[in-house]
């Protein structure tokens, strides 16, 4: 049974601006740049160059034709008289040329394995089932698909009825093409293959060779003794078949080199910390941001039909219309600029003011613990802006550029009832790690005694936290022969 009935309530939405906003406060330096770009190649009405000026008046133009006539930009789409050159997507002209440029590029890995098909004898449908299988090797060399999953794709894509053991037949083909390894379904039969292209004359390669085939769990787990009670060989003998073993290539396809070059992460810092007579001095690294304004010819326009508004036409009210909703979309685009490096700058002089002897000395161990709470009640800002603003934002100083995100931490107070940075226990753990005996490497207990022995209370859980957040393996995995 249908009812209505009435119900109120409270809801918060973002405006479109707002939600722009955001966005444009999380994006660091680079992205900016090219933010900022697109918008000028979007609205022309906007402007670069620095016209303070001009500033004032072109508000109040604005302000003025905004209080006269209430136009919107559905006026303005409402024309009769469409050119057929803004309905087509491509809108050339016959007479352009379209020269493509030619570049310069090797073979793809695939082709260069498919290339190799030719050394072996193979029926037209073989050459086939090898082509299909070289398309599912993925770039580190290794076939990762099941060769059952093969032939289910092969019967009901191309209408090809194959077995398990023909697929595997030249699967041992395509094992054999250079580089070595290649078509491997995992590390271990990779590491197999090259050692057995390689030969196995040595001795050392003979054990190497029967570490990998049959007792590969325990060399991936670093049971060495294991491994040297069950194969009778000495300790000797068994650093010298790890050397072997360590050399081997795990991705071979990584072996043949891209053609196309590769993508490299550049860091622009948002700011720029310099001392001048012992003092921090801060700036926002501005040098690749221009300065905006609006158009004077637009805001002429404008002026132009205010004074004439009586005898203006319907074609010059929809392309004030139109105007004015361009200059009202570049007037917010500039107040938001400000308004983000206003907030930038007033983050990062609070973390400034936070941690002033780290930022004066550069010395680690003067890092105090701090919380984005922390600088959330210093700037009355919210927390979530503190953590857009430090997202993906770095700072060049005179000991280096670092992610704002790396001056955070948690705190934790020493016997005295001092109160130190997380970070410092971090370091104080890599350095015990760096320095251990790897034949007999510290345990997370041992780590735990040795920093209680310094003076900080931790469980040996939170340095398994503090470990793997280092990205340090346990003691098991860093023990080396």
């Amino acid at each position: 049974m249908l009812k209505q009935r009435l119900q109120q309530k409270l809801l918060q939405k973002l405006s479109p601006q707002q939600i722009q906003m955001i966005k444009l406060l999380e994006i660091p330096a680079i992205q900016l740049e090219q933010r900022i770009k697109k918008e000028l190649e979007e609205n022309p009405v906007l402007d670069e160059g620095d016209d303070d000026d001009a500033s004032q008046d072109d508000q109040d133009i604005v302000e003025d034709s905004n209080d006269q006539d209430e136009f919107s930009i559905e006026d303005y789409m409402e024309d009769d008289e469409i050119p057929s050159y803004r309905l087509n997507a491509q809108n050339y002209s016959r007479d352009d040329k379209n020269e493509e440029i030619p570049f310069s590029g090797g073979s793809t890995f695939s082709e260069h394995l498919s290339s190799q098909m030719g050394l072996h004898k193979l029926s037209e449908e073989e050459e086939l089932l090898a082509e299909y299988i070289i398309g599912n090797i993925d770039d580190d060399g290794y076939l990762r698909r099941e060769l059952e999953s093969i032939a289910d794709d092969l019967a009901f894509t191309l209408g090809i009825e194959t077995a398990y053991e023909e697929l595997h037949k030249i699967l041992m083909i395509i094992q054999e093409f250079d580089p070595p390894g290649v078509g491997a379904r995992n590390l271990k039969e990779c590491l197999m293959l090259q050692m057995e292209r390689e030969g196995l004359d040595d001795p050392d390669e003979q054990v190497a060779y029967k570490i990998l085939k049959f007792h590969f769990d325990e060399f991936t787990s670093k049971h060495y003794d294991k491994i040297i009670q069950r194969l009778a060989i000495t300790r000797e003998q068994l650093k010298n078949a790890v050397e072997i073993i360590l050399h081997l290539n795990p991705k071979p396809g990584g072996s043949y080199g891209d053609t196309q070059p590769k993508s490299f992460h550049q860091i622009v810092p948002d700011f720029v910390l310099e001392l001048n007579d012992g003092k921090p001095e801060l700036h926002l690294n501005s040098s690749n941001v221009p300065e905006l304004r609006l158009n004077r010819t637009y805001t002429e326009m404008l002026e132009t039909y205010n004074a004439n508004r009586k005898n203006a036409s319907r074609e010059d009210k929809e392309a004030v219309s139109f105007v004015r909703q361009k200059l009202d979309s570049a007037k917010w685009f500039i107040d938001a600029i400000r308004q983000r490096q206003n907030t930038l700058l007033l983050t990062m002089e609070a973390i400034l003011d936070y941690q002033s002897k780290y930022f004066i000395e550069g010395d680690e161990t003067l890092l105090r613990p701090m919380i984005l709470k922390d600088i959330a009640d210093m700037t009355g800002l919210d927390i979530s802006t503190i953590s857009r603003v430090v997202n993906s934002k770095y700072i060049q100083t005179h000991f280096g550029i670092y992610s704002l995100k790396s001056f955070f931490s948690e705190g934790m107070q020493k016997e005295g009832g001092e109160e130190v940075s997380t970070r410092e226990i971090k370091n104080i753990l890599q350095k015990c790690i760096s320095e251990e005996d790897k034949r007999k490497p510290l345990t997370d207990d041992k780590l735990a005694a040795i920093l209680q022995e310094k003076g900080y209370q931790i469980a040996r859980r939170t340095v398994a936290k503090y470990r793997e957040q280092l990205n340090l393996p346990v003691a098991r995995m860093r023990k080396e022969i």
